[in-house]
């Protein structure tokens, strides 16, 4: 364990966090279990985020079986929960390395312990390929790729190489939709501007994201995708000819269409016979009662996960929102305790999972989130339901990415529904 995660664990605790009870005398994070607080039975401040530890330790280890078994690695986005815990114990637990998308999140990462990094992301301009830099100098067992999709990036990356004091690996992104060179005209410039740098910078393969070409027509989103994986090989292609002893890497992959890039590109590095196809997935080790149900219900119906028998249906939310009901202000509607600043609404309204009263779960059939102000949701009660003041509403959320960074700290629980851990993000 590194330094900074050792004293991560030894950082304070008290109820200026959200869900430490009132009155609690600040305690170390890795005292936090030892307290046996259960949301479910009022002992937190609610509203509070919990993540059950069971399931994402199931679904950890289904993706990594998953990769294994196509032959592919993992470097799991670290925006979703940028929990350095999180990240490091998915490296240790066998994933490639972390994904991450600003300088602040690899700082932290590094800080963390977790050296090998692809920065997923153009960074800007020449002030920022120097504040890379300068990262870069503070931490030498950094082994960190980053991404460039035009001469410009290009410029900015020597910029960091230089003020770093050693050579930097570059990864070409080629792309559509967001950022990414569109055409094979583009891919030579950039190369050409790396070769310009020699010395400096590293040619170390190609990169792309696949979800940015989506739309809501499957057959057309399977198109895209298509020809995006056939313009990453030929990019790879011009790479390769370029670095020809060179172990590279090929990266794509989020985590809704990460079966079309295994079958696009998992073939391209395996003809290479140098080459490692590198998963960015993150989202899919929390999964969701939304986007990424309907994501991998969608990936089930195309069979696409193709993992020893297993199925994408086997994967698990893990993330929780628990609040309290407020009032039961005119028949069918009741407001709970949270709103904007708790979860994620972006894509799709929390939805309420089971109802929590003197320590018996009830059914919540028929209750719906239909609006949220800042701190109050709007629930539409149907009739005959005896939803009552001060009852616990266990909510579900649709897309952790957008969730978690409302929190600066995640209660993870057991199988008891108690609290066991603790985990501090880092969201700046």
């Amino acid at each position: 364990m590194s330094l900074f995660l050792d004293a991560l664990l030894d950082s304070s605790l008290d109820d200026s966090i959200r869900g430490v009870p009132p009155g609690t005398a600040p305690l170390r994070l890795r005292d936090v279990g030892a307290q046996g607080w259960r949301p479910a039975a009022g002992d937190m401040a609610l509203p509070v985020l919990t993540l059950d530890e069971d399931a994402f330790a199931a679904n950890r280890d289904l993706i990594l079986a998953y990769a294994r078994h196509h032959g592919v690695a993992l470097a799991p986005h670290a925006k979703t929960p940028m929990a350095p815990q999180i990240a490091s114990g998915l490296v240790e637990a066998g994933a490639w390395g972390a994904t991450v998308a600003t300088l602040q999140q690899a700082a932290v990462l590094l800080r963390a312990g977790v050296t090998r990094l692809i920065l997923g992301n153009e960074i800007g301009g020449l002030a920022s390929g120097k504040r890379l830099g300068a990262l870069l100098a503070a931490h030498p067992d950094a082994d960190l790729r980053a991404f460039a999709d035009s001469p410009a990036a290009v410029e900015t990356l020597a910029a960091a190489a230089q003020a770093a004091g050693r050579p930097l690996a570059v990864l070409i992104e080629v792309g559509a939709g967001r950022g990414g060179a569109r055409d094979r005209a583009a891919v030579d410039a950039i190369l050409a501007a790396i070769l310009t740098h020699a010395g400096l910078l590293v040619l170390d393969g190609v990169a792309t994201y696949e979800g940015a070409v989506a739309t809501s027509d499957p057959a057309e989103t399977a198109a895209n995708i298509a020809a995006l994986m056939d313009r990453t090989a030929e990019a790879f292609a011009l790479v390769r000819a370029l670095a020809p002893d060179r172990p590279l890497l090929l990266t794509a992959g989020g985590s809704a269409f990460f079966d079309m890039v295994v079958a696009g590109l998992a073939p391209v590095a395996k003809a290479d016979g140098n080459a490692t196809l590198v998963l960015r997935s993150g989202a899919i080790f929390f999964h969701d009662h939304g986007t990424y149900e309907r994501a991998l219900g969608a990936l089930d119906a195309r069979r696409g996960f193709a993992c020893g028998g297993a199925t994408a249906a086997d994967f698990r939310p893990a993330l929780r929102l628990w609040a309290e009901v407020l009032t039961r202000p005119e028949p069918g509607l009741a407001i709970c305790g949270f709103g904007m600043r708790d979860a994620s609404f972006d894509q799709d309204l929390p939805r309420p999972l089971r109802v929590h009263r003197d320590g018996v779960a009830l059914s919540a059939d028929g209750l719906r989130v239909t609006r949220l102000n800042d701190q109050h949701a709007f629930v539409a009660v149907p009739a005959g339901h005896n939803l009552a003041v001060g009852d616990i509403v266990e909510f579900g959320i649709s897309h952790p990415c957008t969730c978690i960074d409302r929190w600066r700290v995640l209660f993870g629980l057991g199988a008891d529904g108690r609290v066991r851990s603790a985990y501090r993000t880092f969201f700046g």
